[in-house]
């Protein structure tokens, strides 16, 4: 059974920096793209930022993050990073871990059925 738990998420103020984990379990890490989405109330959830697995070396950002998000995933540790700079208010959102369903894929299908899905953690950046 596949899951994905995130954590690293909080209240930072505008300027600032978080790092979200994802840590992913029940089958191999480094064969599988992932991503981070994010939903802020009222909105629906959006795309942030994917990588490939391990051997594609592909990533993919939002131009709302470019620049200020990077994304990394440690295979060794079964863990995806989501490393937050920069941060403005408009980042605030529950920000969810998703694992693609198929292998070898160079990006993360942003179609919700074709990901494995996490419960999210809160972002909050206070102006």
């Amino acid at each position: 059974q596949v899951q994905v738990v995130e954590s690293g998420g909080g209240l930072v103020q505008a300027g600032g920096s978080l790092r979200l984990s994802c840590a992913a379990s029940g089958r191999t890490f480094s064969v599988y793209a992932m991503g981070w989405f994010r939903q802020a109330p009222g909105k629906e959830r959006e795309f942030v930022a994917s990588i490939g697995w391990y051997g594609s070396g592909s990533t993919n950002y939002a131009d709302s993050v470019k620049g200020r998000f990077t994304i990394s995933r440690d295979n060794a540790k079964n863990t995806l990073y989501l490393q937050a700079n920069s941060l403005k208010p408009e980042d605030t959102a529950v920000y969810y871990c998703a694992a693609a369903k198929d292998p070898y894929k160079a990006s993360l299908d942003t179609r919700p059925e074709h990901n494995y899905w996490g419960q999210g953690t809160q972002v909050t950046v206070s102006s």
